[in-house]
Parts: structure tokens; sequence; C-alpha cells
């Protein structure tokens, strides 16, 4: 038997998980629902174990956690939330992947879309935010296509700071053409 983990993970082979163990997983990601911005679902059926274990690997780099969770667990989770109790779970069938993101909301789809476009097997289903509002595939797929949130920053940066560069060069080849004026009376 392969080494066991407290979620349902298509590594494993399946076996029967205990109530204390299925305890264990509702309250793990009620934690991760709670603190995600954005939780992504995506369809990974067709997908390899291999094929998921990059997923899970670049989706890391991001702080982009993905998870294979039984729906019903997930539902389970959802319903001790007090933002996601009400939220329309009706999406969360079949065989399923959690994105979860703490920090930034486009992190997780574009970690599944940057994914997807290699392994064609992972499709979006919708996404959660973190007041419960559930957005379709088509939205998700729009968000995945917006920039991160450091690189929204860094162009913000670049913004701001261009009228100061451009200042500095102004001032700069006036100062160069004076003392070329100046250098030019001088010799003569």
């Amino acid at each position: 038997m392969r080494k066991t983990n407290r979620f349902i993970s298509i590594t494993q082979d399946f076996m029967a998980l205990s109530k204390q163990q299925k305890d264990e997983v509702v309250a793990e990601v009620s934690d991760l629902l709670t603190s995600a911005k954005m939780t992504v679902v995506a369809r990974y059926q067709g997908t390899t174990v291999k094929a998921l274990q990059a997923l899970r690997r670049d989706a890391r780099a991001n702080g982009t956690r993905i998870k294979v969770i039984k729906n019903r667990l997930v539902i389970k989770a959802m319903q001790q939330q007090a933002a996601l109790k009400d939220a329309d779970t009706s999406a969360l069938d079949g065989m399923l992947l959690y994105a979860f993101n703490a920090e930034d909301e486009v992190a997780p789809a574009q970690a599944l879309h940057n994914f997807a476009k290699a392994n064609p097997t992972i499709e979006f289903v919708g996404a959660y935010d973190a007041s419960g509002s559930f957005m379709g595939a088509e939205d998700v797929k729009a968000l995945a296509t917006l920039p991160g949130k450091n690189q929204l920053i860094a162009e913000a940066v670049a913004m701001l700071l261009s009228p100061v560069n451009d200042i500095t060069n102004a001032l700069s080849g006036n100062l160069h053409a004076l003392l070329d004026g100046i250098e030019a009376k001088a010799s003569a």
C-alpha cells in the first residue's frame, strides 16, 4: 500500500476513511476555505498521477494548494462556514480538484489555466470567493488571464516612476547640451 494522506488522493489505494479521518479532512478543508481568497474547482478526469504531482509542485510556487477531496466532504466543510453556508454546491459533482490560495485571488486560476495548456484534461468548473459567491467556468477562465498581484504592483510602480524618469532624462539632456555649449565657447 502506498503512503496514505488525510486527503483522498488518486495516488492512494481507495480505502474507506474512518469517521475520525473524515472529520479531520473536513476540519482542514474548512480552514483552507476560511483562509482562501479564492477557491477554484476543476475536473481532472483523465489526468495522470504524475501530471497532478507536477501541477501541485508548480502551483506551490505561487502559494496555491491543490487538493483532491471527496465533494461530499467539501460540501460539509462549506456548510460549517458562515460565508459559504448558503453557497450553490450543485456544480460540485464528479472527479474534482480544489485549488486554494490565501494571498492572491487570481493565482489558483492562473496555476490551473497554465497547467491546462499542456494538459487539456483539466477543465474549470467554477470558483468560490471568500464571500461564498460562485462564479462559473467562463468567469474563471477570464480571471486566469488577468495579471497576478505581483505583476500589477510592478506595473503600478513603473507607471508612477515614469514621470520621474522622464524629468531626469530631460534635465540630463539639457545639462549635457549646456556643458557642450560652454565647452565650445571655452575652446573658441
